[in-house]
């Protein structure tokens, strides 16, 4: 008789819930699977593709964490807790950390996600995001013929009726719209430069993770599923205020990275560029078995026909991954940026940086032969599954390394739809 291995039979059962319409399970099993494996076998590429000699990140320790109490549900021998949580920053960015002789006595946070140097925590944030006097964060709700979402809206005091770009910013699994602002940072940017910000929130009865549903086929297409309901976000947004067509952009982590990267195929037309972190190319997989190969990096890239979108352009684009990445391999930023750019003919220049007492990085950036930049990846070393330079205040963050917010919004401020 055949023995299975734990991960075989997590993947058989992923198979047989996913054969039975069971997909917000078979999800759920896959996430394990993914979480477990990792922890096992951090150092295991899934594929032979080169890598830089950067120090690996340290492997995931995963813990359930309950939101209300914070306590940790799982083995005591699970490993010690992360390091504490940074301090909270309102939308300017000023901190409310004690006094430095107080910050040594704070409480370790439980439940945190380690990578490397950084810790990225998993557990829901309790941090209340802060608005400046005249600026609002406001719940809205879009609803559709394809359903409906509920999303917050930021707008900044400066706004007077003129109109304003617009970023359209879609978080990770298990977050929520304030924890992914208050983790990205993005409304203490969009009070710099003038910018109205949108935070999709996906629904627990869509994705039992609140996952944005990136590998689904029917939610890769123009105007059908969750496509269609971002767009309607966008699109609602962009009546309801002074919103400037030619400047709206999308950006998202992990599965709201793939979800972003699906949106610029879809609608070139819509969205003048956009910004995938630790996400992965459009079409890269079409349900729960493929999507678990292509975040192990062993897909190859996605299909942008499958989008159904509009006549071939190029959608200026900026990716973000850590190449210590545990749960979505860095070949996947590789492919979103070579799908963006396909049968275009770019050259490429390459700067290497490091953080001042942070995280090194390679920044690449691609251009026409006229000298527009219209592709960036950002390899950060060492960096895991987390947004890089964010605020500890929020989940899955990474505040050692380069400023992805900040990048990115330096990146989408340079284009306008043609």
């Amino acid at each position: 008789m055949t023995v299975l291995s734990p991960l075989s039979a997590r993947m058989l059962e992923a198979t047989r819930l996913t054969r039975e319409g069971r997909l917000q399970e078979a999800t759920a099993v896959l996430q394990q699977s993914l979480a477990q494996g990792a922890e096992r076998n951090p150092d295991a590429p899934p594929d032979a593709s080169p890598r830089a000699s950067y120090p690996r990140a340290a492997p995931a320790r995963v813990f359930d964490v309950d939101p209300e109490t914070g306590r940790v549900a799982g083995p005591p021998d699970m490993g010690a807790p992360g390091a504490a949580k940074g301090a909270a920053r309102d939308a300017h960015g000023s901190s409310s950390a004690p006094p430095a002789e107080q910050r040594g006595k704070q409480k370790r946070a439980p439940g945190a996600w380690s990578f490397g140097k950084a810790t990225a925590f998993r557990m829901r944030s309790t941090t209340t995001t802060i608005v400046p006097p005249g600026a609002q964060f406001t719940d809205e709700r879009f609803d559709g013929a394809h359903g409906h979402r509920m999303y917050k809206l930021y707008t900044p005091s400066t706004h007077r009726g003129e109109p304003m770009p617009l970023v359209v910013m879609l978080h990770g699994c298990t977050q929520s719209a304030d924890d992914f602002a208050i983790g990205t940072g993005m409304n203490r940017l969009a009070e710099e430069h003038g910018v109205l910000v949108a935070y999709p929130e996906q629904l627990a009865a869509a994705n039992a993770n609140r996952c944005w549903n990136w590998f689904r086929s029917g939610d890769q297409q123009r105007d059908r599923g969750e496509p269609a309901l971002i767009a309607g976000v966008t699109r609602q947004v962009t009546r309801a205020h002074a919103v400037d067509p030619a400047r709206i952009y999308i950006a998202g982590l992990s599965a709201g990275g793939a979800a972003s990267a699906v949106m610029g195929m879809a609608y070139p037309d819509l969205y003048a560029a956009v910004g995938v972190h630790s996400g992965l190319a459009c079409g890269a997989a079409h349900d729960v078995m493929s999507a678990f190969a292509a975040m192990r990096g062993s897909a190859p890239a996605g299909d942008p026909r499958r989008s159904g979108g509009t006549a071939r352009r190029l959608v200026p684009t900026i990716v973000f991954h850590g190449d210590a990445d545990p749960t979505v391999h860095e070949q996947n930023g590789l492919a979103v940026m070579e799908q963006a750019a396909a049968g275009i003919e770019l050259t490429a220049t390459t700067h290497r940086g490091q953080v001042p007492g942070g995280r090194a990085y390679t920044r690449t950036v691609h251009a026409r032969m006229d000298g527009t930049a219209v592709i960036e990846r950002w390899a950060v070393h060492d960096g895991g599954h987390a947004w890089s330079g964010g605020d500890a205040a929020g989940s899955f963050t990474d505040p050692q390394g380069p400023d992805a917010s900040r990048e990115m919004l330096r990146f989408f401020l340079d284009h306008r739809l043609p």
